[in-house]
């Protein structure tokens, strides 16, 4: 029976089954350490890997060991370059242990060896994300969905008799009939010159004879022979759906301090790694609004620094504009809204709760309302969304710290099961 040894390594020295058993093993660990990684000065880093402390107890490889009262033993012990079998092993000098100072094993303190784990992107995001989803998908899916269109393939010879290409078509006759012509003059012009030059009546008889049917060949080359035809080549080519739309629309009034703005453009990164690593095939719509809404890039969605006052209402209205000129029935459509909950008054506030109760909702799969301030507050505008809210069309939740950002994004985009999410 033949045995065999995968001994391949990666770029660590380990080989893949090993890591992946071993990730395996501090994959709790790891999760734990996601709200500390997004409480870090930029999230964006996840996005080319990433290192996650974890503790070392409970990593200790099982192993066999002698019975101690049995007497002699045999022990192995791996990475030994300095000791043979026999050898007397010198006693440490006094003191060369650091006099259990600090804190180790006399130390009155508790602490937790660490060490770092680096992972690779791919890794990073899977334990960012592999638990959540977009919610009610359920016109297209997404993550492989393909529709096909006929593009033009330059030209073929057989064909249905629409395709054909009168242009290209005549182009080739011509330049056949050209051919054949000068090969039938030139032909002539031979025979003309021989009977010149014979005098015998049977001879010149049999060459005229010749003469004429080679002007009669010349004269009777068909126009279209099936050689000639070309027709138009069409070829069936793949073209991706792109099904669904996240609407991102971020107060930047001036009301939303330096502590406000950092929770809201962290929960965004966050929200646009999340549909860029799980979907290759979503569009993302920014909208900036203070008393004024208008579509941004991404750039200037997150770096922007123009603020003013608080109107919420028209964010909405634009919004609302931009799906029915750009999106129709077919797409998922999805809108994640952050602000402070200040709004220029109650009836701006009413506003938003209609637009989104009559025009919103009913057009979209699913809408997230984040409020970023103290929880015993309850502005204006969370009063009015709560009157609407619910946990399957539109969800609401409050953010205080940037620690709570993980814990209500995965609230509200956590997989549901195929009742509710129609996947």
């Amino acid at each position: 029976m033949s045995h065999i040894v995968d001994r391949r390594k990666n770029d660590k020295g380990k080989s893949t089954g090993n890591r992946q058993k071993f990730l395996k093993r501090v994959e709790s660990q790891i999760k734990k350490a996601i709200p500390d990684i997004l409480s870090q000065e930029s999230i964006k880093d996840s996005k080319t890997g990433g290192s996650v402390k974890v503790p070392v107890r409970g990593l200790d490889e099982p192993a066999f060991r002698h019975d101690p009262k049995t007497g002699k033993k045999q022990i192995v012990k791996p990475g030994n370059d300095r000791y043979n079998e026999g050898d007397r092993v010198p006693k440490p000098k006094a003191g060369g242990g650091g006099g259990g100072r600090g804190k180790g094993s006399n130390s009155p303190e508790t602490s937790e060896d660490e060490f770092t784990v680096v992972l690779s992107r791919e890794e990073f995001l899977q334990y960012f994300f592999d638990d959540l989803a977009l919610p009610k998908m359920v016109k297209k899916l997404m993550d492989s969905t393909e529709t096909f269109e006929m593009k033009r393939a330059g030209y073929t010879r057989d064909s249905v008799p629409s395709r054909l290409n009168v242009k290209t078509s005549f182009q080739q006759s011509l330049g056949r009939r050209l051919a054949l012509k000068g090969v039938f003059d030139k032909k002539l012009q031979l025979l003309e010159e021989q009977l010149a030059l014979i005098t015998d009546p049977e001879e010149r008889v049999g060459l005229e004879l010749e003469i004429e049917k080679v002007k009669r060949q010349a004269n009777t080359i068909p126009f279209f022979e099936d050689i000639d035809l070309r027709y138009n080549n069409f070829e069936r080519v793949p073209v991706p759906v792109t099904s669904a739309v996240m609407f991102c629309i971020m107060d930047v009034s001036a009301s939303m301090g330096y502590h406000e703005k950092d929770i809201a453009k962290r929960f965004f990164t966050l929200l646009y790694i999340f549909l860029t690593r799980l979907y290759k095939n979503v569009e993302l719509v920014f909208i900036r609004h203070h008393t004024e809404a208008k579509e941004v890039t991404e750039e200037e969605f997150f770096n922007s620094r123009e603020s003013g006052g608080t109107v919420v209402a028209p964010s909405l209205k634009l919004m609302d504009k931009i799906m029915r000129e750009r999106y129709d029935e077919n797409w998922n459509i999805y809108c994640c809204q952050a602000s402070d909950g200040d709004v220029w008054s109650k009836e701006d506030a009413k506003e938003c709760k209609n637009l989104v109760l009559e025009t919103i909702l009913p057009a979209i799969q699913y809408m997230a309302y984040i409020e970023i301030n103290n929880k015993n507050r309850e502005s204006d505008l969370w009063q009015a969304y709560n009157r609407i809210s619910n946990d399957e069309d539109f969800s609401i939740r409050h953010i205080n710290e940037v620690y709570e950002i993980w814990p209500v994004f995965q609230g509200l985009f956590r997989k549901r099961n195929d009742s509710d999410s129609g996947r």
